[in-house]
């Protein structure tokens, strides 16, 4: 009886024990799971969160150029003690959309939680469906992120998320069709496109009344793609745009590199036709900052085939280094053989034409520059485009220096894309170090000493104050 009496009193704390282990343990259904690798897919989450060199999966460890320094990916796998594997479904929430992670501090805004705010409760619930039930744990430390004071007290982000974090769902707008509000929703939330393709304020923030006019993103910059004919992709059809993001290419316009590359790559590729119509209309309907002509010609008009071998022909190579040949002798002898003697390119568009291309083209000279010192790598479905880097690489062909590489972009620029731009090795030297650094920090730190300053000021006059007071005669009655 006591036996009994025991288990009676025993089984409910039992039950409750094991009540968090069989919420851990959740089976969620196989639809919800692929739900939730889909909107993966579609938030590129694997093209951050895993060393493409050597790592695992969303396991981390991929250090990311930032402004404000180099930011390491996280472990985001189910490993309960490296990973998100104890995170609860609020939790998992709370980081994806607030950028707070499950010990409650904040995550940097390299984090594109600004976009994935929008992102519906139920698609929050897929995904957390699938990185708990669909990704393999592994039970390994990313490196941590080591920034400069003060960027490294993660508190500090709590005043941006304030100013700059958006707290709205995503609401279908009635007036616009059912195809251009999926779009946006995709683009604005999952997709992330003015993470890359929006400039950025002092602080870092998205400066939202130039949405998609172009945007720094490390070594890369990402170009305007708002309907501007002249600066944007006005003048690229529906069926244009589509095939870019499915090939990561577009015959004489563009070629996709650094993270638009790893964008088409693990993302762009994988969605639907559905889902890629759907972003592209509603991108194609975002409207230009700039007052250009709707006609005339585009930026993916400019250059035409040509060389200059004939001055240099017959000289030595250093020789003919020396002269104002400079650029003209390292194409040829660098990238001639892929590119062709007048940078026409090969009839498949394997190796593409540098002229009518966005890249020596565009408004600025940091794709001509990052190219040459970083190459390009994309995966898709249509094969393997590779050109090997000419920086400081292991696997470069040919490491180049400030001088050579200014040398080259200013004739690649000179004479098959936008003659107006000039660069010099300090251009070449800040892609080289993985772009522009932000004031960010040092405005961070101004900040901070005056407000010491105001507190010491504070203080120093209520001890003068208390001193005072005990200095002066006591009134008589």
């Amino acid at each position: 009886m006591k036996m009994i009496k025991s288990f009676a009193f025993a089984a409910p704390l039992v039950f409750a024990a094991l009540v968090p282990a069989m919420a851990s343990a959740q089976e969620f259904s196989k639809e919800l799971v692929e739900k939730g690798r889909y909107l993966a897919t579609a938030s590129d989450c694997v093209a951050c969160h895993t060393n493409h060199a050597d790592g695992k999966p969303m396991a981390g460890g991929l250090p990311m150029s930032s402004p404000v320094g180099t930011i390491m990916s996280t472990n985001i796998t189910p490993s309960k003690e490296f990973g998100i594997g104890n995170y609860t479904q609020a939790q998992f929430s709370d980081a994806v959309r607030k950028g707070v992670r499950g010990d409650g501090s904040n995550l940097y805004p390299a984090m594109p939680y600004v976009s994935y705010s929008v992102m519906t409760d139920e698609d929050i619930h897929a995904l957390y469906a699938y990185f708990m039930q669909g990704v393999d744990p592994v039970d390994e430390k990313a490196p941590e992120t080591k920034l400069p004071f003060p960027m490294n007290i993660r508190a500090s982000i709590m005043g941006w998320n304030l100013l700059f974090r958006p707290n709205e769902v995503h609401v279908d707008d009635p007036s616009q069709s059912a195809e251009w509000n999926r779009g946006k929703y995709l683009a604005e939330g999952a997709g992330h496109c003015s993470t890359c393709h929006t400039p950025r304020g002092a602080f870092m923030q998205e400066q939202k009344s130039l949405n998609l006019t172009g945007g720094q993103v490390g070594a890369w910059y990402a170009p305007d793609i708002t309907n501007d004919k002249v600066h944007g992709i006005g003048s690229w059809s529906q069926q244009d745009f589509v095939t870019y993001l499915k090939t990561g290419k577009l015959e004489n316009k563009a070629q996709a590199a650094g993270s638009m590359a790893e964008a088409i790559s693990y993302s762009f590729q994988h969605l639907t036709d559905g889902d890629l119509n759907a972003i592209v209309t509603y991108v194609r309907s975002v409207p230009s900052a700039n007052a250009s002509p709707a006609s005339g010609a585009t930026r993916f008009d400019n250059g035409k085939a040509g060389n200059d071998m004939a001055a240099f022909r017959g000289k030595e190579y250093a020789e003919s280094l020396a002269g104002n040949h400079a650029g003209a002798q390292i194409f040829t002898a660098n990238c001639a053989s892929c590119h062709g003697y007048n940078a026409q390119g090969t009839r498949d568009g394997y190796y593409p034409s540098l002229f009518h291309n966005a890249a020596t083209a565009g408004d600025n000279s940091i794709n001509v520059i990052s190219a040459i010192l970083n190459g390009v790598d994309r995966h898709t479905d249509a094969g393997h485009v590779f050109m090997p880097p000419f920086g400081d690489q292991t696997n470069a062909v040919v490491q180049l220096n400030n001088v050579e590489v200014a040398s080259l972009s200013n004739y690649l620029l000179a004479q098959y894309g936008n003659e107006k731009l000039k660069v010099t090795p300090e251009d070449v030297q800040v892609i080289r170090e993985g772009g522009p650094k932000s004031n960010i920090v040092q405005l961070a730190r101004i900040g901070m000493g005056a407000g010491a300053a105001v507190v010491v000021f504070l203080l120093a006059g209520l001890i003068w104050y208390r001193a005072r007071r005990k200095t002066l005669p006591v009134p008589s009655v």
